[in-house]
């Protein structure tokens, strides 16, 4: 087996961490934002879990061993729900809001932006750099607006 697919798993259980905590603050603020953070972190690891699982199958690991090293990786979320709801300050849910969601969106914003910025300095076809500008502008703005609400 490949040191990728390990440092893959390794990357992907401290990005469920990250889901876990963002998931836990949200709900700490209301149902409604813990609903929205949590379908749209759903809706994002579908294709990202394919992806982790086409990395692990290219690094060695057969169909089952990469299912299951998945789910397992699963477990880091579950860790991030425990932490921040552990994290709770005795003053209320706001002070543990405070500083778990601006580190998720934070930690979110940097791994989309390390992910296309490389691909947008190699594209030989500007039209194309600038949908993908313009797609990552209207994520923010979604994200602008629904914190708004």
């Amino acid at each position: 087996l490949q040191i990728s697919g390990y440092l893959n798993l390794l990357a992907n259980t401290i990005d469920n961490f990250t889901h876990g905590l963002a998931v836990a603050a949200s709900f700490l603020i209301s149902r409604k934002v813990g609903f929205l953070t949590t379908m749209a972190i759903l809706l994002h690891e579908i294709p990202h879990e394919v992806g982790d699982f086409a990395i692990l199958l290219r690094a060695g690991f057969d169909r089952w061993s990469a299912a299951k090293m998945q789910l397992s990786t699963a477990l880091g979320g579950i860790l991030g729900v425990c932490f921040a709801i552990c994290a709770q300050s005795p003053n209320g849910a706001g002070e543990t809001v405070v500083w778990i969601l601006p580190f998720t969106s934070g930690g979110f914003l940097y791994i989309a932006l390390v992910n296309v910025v490389p691909d947008l300095l190699e594209e030989k076809n500007p039209w194309n750099s600038l949908q993908q500008i313009l797609l990552l502008c209207t994520g923010i703005t979604v994200m602008v607006l629904l914190s708004l609400t």
